[in-house]
């Protein structure tokens, strides 16, 4: 074939420089994109005019130029491609299977009379398959990249609580789907409720006026919050000054902090307790004598041991886990206490386990070498045919660690990436699967098209259309679904505490489960401080959006680290408050990991973790 291709070179006037390289080059060209050596030439032609070059010789420098000029052309001519498919919609099932019940009455078996209208994004590059090809007749395209050749798809990862029975309709149903014909009318699942419970910072706010009162007083108020709990608790006295020395033991509480610029070690821990107690002075710890801990810097803990030179505390033990108390409130009138004991009852009583079946998937979206959305395209056809009744997605939606991001070589602004990549798939998605959908959307501080700052608001969706159904929370976010409280963050907080944590002897061989313990335990969607390099933490703007106020149902962690669905059970005296801590942590992973898919969660959710069915799936 490189003697056809040289042939046809000559043959348009060209002479080639370094025949070997030059011709290995073309060959793969043709065989990747499926073209002639008429048509290679052809497209050589095309590039030679647009760099209005004086020499007929086609040399191996312009190679990568070419390349990119083909890769552009297959980008269009797929492009032109799907601007005449057919996006189907609810009314369009309907209006098929009615005209199927008439014809079938006549015997004839025909195509529907009318035919709607054809609905397309406005925008060629908004125009691959913006429904996600979502159960319409789509041609494949010959557009050919790493993500579109991989093997293995939508394939079971892993497996949560696979309960006897279930596994058998699953699979049914995904047959069911799979190589579909005709579009089938599918049962509309029941409507979930939701209520956002967290005030987070409105779109717009102004922030980078984090002041070091603002600071100051954050960390104050997580001490004596914290301090409080341990004392409510009544398995300890109320805390003294650690610096002061005293042959005796005391209990102590205050924040862990590492003595230099270093990472934390056991030589260099201090301990800084509040204003109140200390004057908000630190004091080194003494972790010889400790049995097992497990610390990180802006970890608040309960310490016992005594300082007898005031110049150290030999600890003897430390107390990670706060318990959570029964009213968070407490100045709260004593009738709205017994109020909220006999809500709480009643709903002990009630005996109907909260339901709710939801998909799970966190950014990248994309693959690092295009800014097709190709698995985002692919992961909302199958959300389709699954139907939950909560689609979660989780930032970055507009990378801005994705390559060509960095290096701005397209022309659109980040937020026309993401009003026409994500949005208008979105939006497509629950037109199709009708009033029953619920999307929620909760951005990253990878985002590029959105606030560089944590607590970060949400995204402003006031000009999206269907607002009732695509949803938009804070970073972090909290909300209910179905009476199951479901809270989230995507900073990626357990990479940065498994970096930080120190710990000796641990009960838990599970390093991740015992980080993302931390999370509950401390009460906060971000523990460490100082903050990590690259986190915008800003005191001065909704500092209570990072509080945890009671032990959600699941809690939602998308990390670089492997996906996992794990129950959190926090150790230490939470069970004196008879409040349940066990907790759903789910990390999805990343939908688009390099040039090729990754992961996402279906979760199925019964009322506990026990009877709560998972899956870890690869795109």
């Amino acid at each position: 074939m490189e003697a056809q291709i040289k042939a046809e070179f000559e043959k348009a006037g060209f002479t080639i420089d370094d025949d070997e390289r030059v011709l290995r080059k073309c060959l793969t060209f043709c065989i990747n994109f499926k073209l002639s050596p008429s048509d290679l030439v052809s497209s050589w032609e095309v590039y030679y005019l647009n760099r209005q070059f004086n020499d007929s010789r086609v040399q191996d420098a312009e190679m990568d130029g070419f390349l990119l000029l083909l890769q552009n052309e297959q980008k269009e001519a797929f492009l032109k491609e799907e601007l005449n498919f057919h996006v189907y919609s609810i009314n369009d099932v309907d209006m098929i299977l009615n005209a199927q019940q008439e014809d079938t009455k006549d015997g004839i078996v025909d195509t529907p009379p009318h035919r709607p209208p054809i609905h397309h994004n406005e925008s060629p590059s908004s125009a691959t398959s913006a429904n996600g090809g979502i159960l319409s007749s789509v041609k494949t395209s010959n557009l050919m990249t790493p993500f579109g050749q991989r093997t293995n798809k939508f394939v079971v990862h892993s497996e949560f609580n696979k309960l006897p029975g279930e596994n058998k309709a699953r699979s049914d149903q995904e047959i069911a789907f799979s190589n579909d014909d005709i579009i089938r009318k599918v049962q509309p699942r029941k409507r979930c409720s939701l209520a956002v419970q967290r005030s987070s910072p409105a779109p717009g706010c102004r922030f980078m006026y984090n002041r070091i009162e603002d600071k100051f007083y954050s960390l104050e108020q997580r001490i004596k919050q914290r301090a409080s709990a341990l004392i409510a608790c009544g398995c300890y006295d109320r805390p003294l000054d650690p610096t002061v020395a005293s042959p005796q033991s005391i209990f102590a509480v205050g924040m862990i902090f590492c003595d230099g610029e270093g990472h934390l070690n056991e030589n260099s821990v201090l301990l800084q307790s509040s204003v109140e107690h200390s004057g908000g002075q630190r004091v080194r710890i003494d972790l010889g004598k400790v049995g097992y801990y497990s610390i990180f810097p802006g970890q608040v803990v309960g310490i016992v041991g005594n300082n007898p030179s005031g110049h150290c505390l030999i600890a003897t033990e430390i107390v990670g886990s706060i318990p959570f108390p029964i009213c968070m409130d407490e100045n709260a009138h004593p009738a709205k206490r017994q109020a909220l004991e006999l809500e709480s009852v009643s709903n002990d009583l009630s005996g109907v386990p909260a339901e709710l079946s939801m998909i799970i998937a966190a950014g990248p979206f994309t693959t690092t070498d295009n800014l097709f959305f190709e698995p985002l395209k692919e992961f909302l056809a199958h959300a389709a045919r699954k139907q939950p009744q909560l689609l979660m997605l989780l930032g970055p939606f507009v990378d801005s660690e994705h390559p060509e991001i960095k290096k701005l070589t397209f022309d659109r602004s980040f937020d026309e990436v993401f009003h026409q990549e994500i949005l208008r798939r979105l939006q497509d998605h629950v037109e199709y699967i009708g009033s029953a959908a619920r999307v929620i959307l909760v951005p990253s501080i990878r985002d590029a098209n959105h606030d560089f700052v944590f607590p970060q608001p949400p995204f402003d969706l006031s000009n999206a259309d269907l607002r009732h159904q695509i949803t938009s929370l804070g970073n972090p976010g909290v909300f209910d679904a179905n009476e199951v409280k479901i809270s989230c963050c995507t900073v990626d907080i357990l990479r940065q505490l498994s970096g930080e944590e120190i710990s000796r002897h641990s009960k838990d061989k599970d390093r991740v489960g015992r980080l993302a313990t931390h999370i509950i335990s401390q009460h906060s969607f971000y523990p460490l401080y100082p903050p990590a390099e690259g986190v915008p933490l800003d005191f001065s703007i909704a500092p209570e959006a990072l509080d945890i106020v009671s032990v959600p149902d699941i809690l939602i962690l998308p990390s670089d680290l492997s996906p996992f669905i794990k129950v959190l059970s926090p150790k230490g005296k939470d069970e004196l408050m008879k409040q349940p801590t066990n907790c759903i942590c789910v990390n999805p992973g990343r939908l688009a990991k390099g040039v090729g898919g990754g992961t996402f969660v279906e979760l199925n959710y019964h009322g506990s973790p026990a009877t709560t069915e998972a899956y870890i799936m690869r795109i």
